[in-house]
């Protein structure tokens, strides 16, 4: 039975006995016809609408203040009801949901001016902010994450991290640092994450800080190291070149010269020429940086490409994994280049902590559509997180030229991929990895 229907019977009922009494007396006492039958319907009247009156008046109070929740339960907080007292048990309800839309409305707009302080912070600041949702799509993004995803906030909302070039920054420890390819090219960035809940559910939100800038510097420092390096070694070959010349034409002038003078003259000239070719060799592996040419896009089949690369290592065994049997488009010639170099690299790290011939080398192929990805592993002693490997010049052997690794970025980066390398994360060693596009052609 409805409330209202409860009101109006119990209403009725209160009213009952009295007007039965009433009509009891009125019927029963010496009066005449007409004024008992319209005492009777005066007594009916008024009991009938004391119970309507009284229903009305319960159900007014009961509305209004169903009116007042329902207002703050869509989140208006502006109305308030009339009729509140200290002195009555449903004036003091009122009081109190009038109180509780007051908070409520102070709550909001100390909400709302924190929210539009916070998204005034993310548009200003220079770091990449990306939130993610449990199936790893993308649900909170600010000014700087449109602008390196190259999308309006709408266009991304909702997509998955993996479609967004975004799914290796959810895994893996933090804070490192990571190449992407994204819509605004390859870059380096720092990548920090942490966790959030939003309505009982957590959340991922990553920040990403771009390294370009910092990287810059490190090459403005790489090309100062450049010119002191090729002013020390030019000096070592010019001046041992400077002392054999004076020397030899101290003797010839002389008016009598030495019995071995021709072996003198002899071996001073083969010192010269051998100073002079490591001077030539020298700065022609630095040349190799500007004289990169444009590759030449050709059909290339991957497992021929490894397998031959791997063969020509001769100082430590390669393990080739087989991969699926796929053809890209590419530069074979550069692509030689380019593995041999990360060969060597790892054969050469492997030697370093092995050098009794025992390492272990292996060089492998994976589809991550639309990439392929080529994999080289070592068991030597891994990367210092502290030093940008991919800094011109920079080098931990001995005899390094600091130009290999710089070289194959620069390869891979001409052929649309990207090439980083990592430390692995279950044994000793390094891992080498290549992101090349199947489908790109010239």
């Amino acid at each position: 039975m409805r409330f209202e229907r409860q009101i109006l019977i119990w209403s009725l009922a209160s009213g009952l006995a009295g007007s039965l009494i009433a009509m009891l007396f009125l019927w029963s006492g010496d009066y005449s016809i007409q004024t008992q039958v319209l005492s009777t319907a005066l007594i009916l009247l008024l009991w009938i609408g004391f119970a309507f009156g009284l229903r009305a008046r319960v159900v007014y109070s009961l509305r209004t203040l169903s009116n007042l929740l329902e207002g703050l339960r869509e989140g208006d907080y502006s109305v308030r009801i009339r009729g509140g007292r200290r002195d009555d048990s449903f004036g003091e309800l009122i009081l109190q949901v009038n109180a509780l839309a007051r908070s409520l409305q102070e709550r909001r707009f100390g909400a709302v001016e924190v929210t539009a302080l916070l998204r005034k912070t993310l548009a200003q600041i220079d770091v990449a902010m990306f939130g993610f949702d449990q199936e790893n799509n993308l649900c909170l993004v600010n000014d700087s994450g449109q602008q390196i995803l190259d999308k309006d906030n709408e266009d991304i909302l909702g997509h998955h991290a993996k479609s967004l070039g975004l799914a290796d920054c959810l895994e893996g420890a933090t804070p490192r640092t990571v190449d992407l390819a994204l819509p605004i090219g390859v870059r380096r960035w720092e990548l920090r994450r942490t966790t959030y809940r939003e309505k009982g559910l957590s959340h991922q939100l990553i920040f990403l800080s771009d390294l370009t800038r910092t990287l810059h510097e490190e090459e403005r420092l790489a090309w100062k190291r450049l010119i002191q390096i090729m002013r020390h070694e030019i000096n070592n070959s010019l001046t041992p070149i400077q002392s054999v010349s004076q020397t030899l034409q101290t003797r010839i002038k002389q008016d009598s010269p030495p019995e071995q003078w021709q072996v003198d003259v002899q071996e001073g000239l083969e010192i010269i020429e051998a100073r002079s070719e490591e001077l030539s060799r020298f700065i022609a592996s630095y040349s190799k940086l500007t004289r990169l040419p444009d590759p030449v896009f050709d059909k290339v089949n991957v497992s021929a490409w490894i397998q031959q690369a791997a063969s020509l290592e001769t100082r430590l065994r390669v393990t080739v994994n087989p991969g699926p049997d796929v053809t890209i488009y590419a530069d074979r010639g550069q692509l030689d280049q380019l593995l041999i170099n990360l060969l060597t690299n790892a054969v050469e790290a492997s030697l370093e902590t092995r050098p009794d011939g025992n390492g272990e080398v292996e060089v492998g192929w994976r589809i991550e559509d639309p990439h392929l990805l080529v994999w080289v592993d070592d068991d030597g002693p891994g990367l210092d997180e502290t030093r940008d490997v991919f800094v011109p010049f920079f080098t931990t052997k001995a005899k390094g030229s600091g130009i290999g690794l710089v070289l194959s970025r620069q390869i891979a980066e001409a052929h649309g991929g990207y090439l980083t390398l990592i430390n692995q994360q279950d044994r000793p060693g390094c891992r080498a990895l290549l992101r090349l596009p199947i489908e790109r052609r010239p």
